[in-house]
């Protein structure tokens, strides 16, 4: 903006310069005289001072209405763009948010299934050893009941005299 001066009055304050009338005044008269012209010119002084007040004061208030009213664009424009920039950042942050949900459910659905797939194998594999276990059991049983079996057979041939001898030591009696 380019400084613009106002033009200000100057004051001044000086004796009276009438030439005065063959009858002289007094030095009272004088001082009245002076006062009075002063006044006069402060007077008129006053009334310019007002009117370049008044005229600059209007032009300030047309100057800042006009600003009033770009700034009021100004920030409806603003207010627009932040809203834009707020939709914008959060629908990007919606936008990762269910990406990161969607990439959660996949991580859990694929942990999921690896535990099951696990939990299986571990129940087959139990299953394994049961059934090795059942069958080293029974030919465990087979291989005793027969081994008993024989052992009995021989105890009953070997006790069976001494059972006849007993029994008749019985009988005797």
């Amino acid at each position: 903006m380019k400084n613009k001066q106002i033009n200000k009055p100057e004051i001044t304050f000086a004796m009276s310069t009438k030439t005065t009338k063959p009858e002289e005044k007094g030095f009272f008269e004088k001082v009245k005289d002076t006062i009075e012209e002063i006044w006069d010119g402060t007077k008129e002084k006053a009334e310019e001072l007002k009117d370049a007040a008044g005229h600059t004061y209007d032009n300030l208030k047309n100057k800042v209405t006009s600003e009033k009213a770009d700034a009021g664009k100004k920030s409806t424009a603003v207010k627009k763009a932040v809203t834009d920039k707020t939709s914008n950042a959060v629908g990007k942050a919606k936008t990762a948010a269910s990406d990161i949900k969607a990439k959660a459910e996949s991580k859990a659905n694929e942990i999921t299934a690896k535990a099951k797939d696990e939990a299986v194998k571990a129940k087959k594999a139990v299953a394994d050893v049961k059934a090795k276990a059942n069958t080293k059991a029974k030919a465990i049983t087979t291989k005793a009941k027969a081994e008993t079996t024989g052992a009995k057979k021989t105890v009953a041939a070997k006790a069976k005299p001494a059972l006849t001898a007993k029994k008749k030591a019985v009988a005797s009696k």
